[in-house]
């Protein structure tokens, strides 16, 4: 099978990740469908996300692994991992509890850009719990 062929159709799993040693992430509610958020993986947290079935990404900001909920509480549960045809970008099926985004929402993705508008956000979704609380903020 020819390289291009072996990548998009065979069954070995040969992520490509960027110049930068990073993989596009995608969390994906496993239930509802909905996109939760949008991270990065170096081989070393994706690894250990296969390995023990918790999602663990790398914090491009921090320069280091990021266990989802290791100061929330609010973990990952991976179900199932998806690999795009190009294999340069994964979509994790997880399981979640309540909020994902270290703001408060569900969703990464709480607002949307408002019709007719080319630069005015509107939300889209209401919070879900207090990120004061779940970060113990002072």
């Amino acid at each position: 099978m020819a390289a291009g062929k072996k990548i998009e159709e065979g069954l070995d799993f040969e992520p490509k990740f960027s110049s930068d040693g990073l993989i596009t992430a995608i969390a994906q509610d496993a239930q509802t469908g909905e996109v939760l958020m949008v991270a990065y993986m170096n081989r070393e947290a994706m690894d250990l996300t296969l390995e023990t079935g918790r999602a663990v990404y790398f914090s491009r900001s921090r320069q280091k692994l990021w266990r989802k909920g290791e100061e929330s509480g609010h973990v990952q549960r991976v179900e199932r991992v998806l690999v795009d045809c190009d294999q340069d970008c994964l979509v994790l099926k997880v399981h979640v509890d309540e909020g994902q985004c270290h703001v408060g929402y569900q969703s990464c993705f709480y607002r949307s850009v408002k019709p007719g508008t080319k630069a005015t956000l509107e939300f889209v979704a209401e919070k879900v719990y207090d990120p004061a609380q779940a970060y113990k903020k002072t």
